[in-house]
């Protein structure tokens, strides 16, 4: 049955909040793909930044923020440690003026000092994701943690020790205030499985960052799909292993 963790989820009658995941491409294009994920029933949008020239990047933001208010979205951005140590924090309150909820990693991982000065002055959230990957002691995790002391850490559980792995990150950041959110790491279906299950028995209510598999071109059929932006587990629906 692939029940890993047996709940209202694997039963069908409760879902999981997620985000909707919008890639960073000219104004047209991106107010496309948002007006298309709150057709779909996203109320949370998670943009990728750090890409493309950063005014660039603003501008379509406040496009973006301009149509569509806090009220109607939630905005996440993720930056991959696209900003510098030097010019992160302005950037930070750039981006604060547009009511952002979060940024995920806004520089480089391994900057402990760095980061921890941006987490103490930043005008908006920050979240820690890279930076958790390759931490793997309990006393590694919670000086890391002690030092940065973030407003959010990000968990992949297949990168950073499973879901044991997630459990003590989760454990450790409470102790210092850091809520979390759970993502996956572009796992095929029976990843996916796995981590939402899992994912469900922390009862967490933000939404997750858990993707649905839409970049695979292949990819095994299962019971979870996307329903008003929550994952869904489809009791009716089964696993299909035939890939030929």
């Amino acid at each position: 049955k692939f029940e890993l963790f047996p709940s209202d989820f694997t039963k069908g009658t409760q879902d999981i909040p997620i985000n909707g995941l919008v890639w960073m491409g000219d104004k047209s294009f991106m107010q496309q793909q948002i007006k298309d994920k709150l057709q779909q029933g996203f109320t949370t949008i998670k943009m990728k930044i750090g890409a493309i020239d950063f005014d660039t990047e603003l501008n379509l933001l406040k496009v973006i923020r301009k149509e569509f208010s806090s009220k109607e979205i939630t905005l996440r951005v993720d930056a991959n440690g696209g900003f510098t140590p030097k010019d992160a924090l302005q950037k930070l309150q750039r981006l604060s003026e547009l009511n952002i909820h979060s940024i995920e990693q806004p520089i480089q991982q391994g900057q402990w000092q760095e980061m921890a000065n941006l987490c103490e002055k930043t005008p908006l959230p920050i979240a820690l994701d890279e930076e958790l990957i390759g931490v793997f002691t309990s006393e590694e995790k919670e000086k890391c943690i002690e030092t940065i002391k973030p407003q959010y850490i990000i968990l992949k559980p297949s990168l950073i020790g499973g879901f044991q792995g997630s459990k003590q990150w989760i454990s450790i950041a409470k102790k210092y205030h850091a809520d979390n959110w759970i993502t996956s790491a572009l796992e095929s279906n029976i990843g996916l499985n796995a981590i939402a299950q899992f994912t469900k028995t922390l009862e967490n209510p933000l939404p997750q960052g858990l993707g649905t598999g839409g970049l695979f071109t292949n990819n095994f059929e299962s019971p979870l799909e996307v329903m008003n932006g929550n994952l869904h587990y489809n009791i009716k629906k089964k696993w299909e292993f035939n890939l030929e």
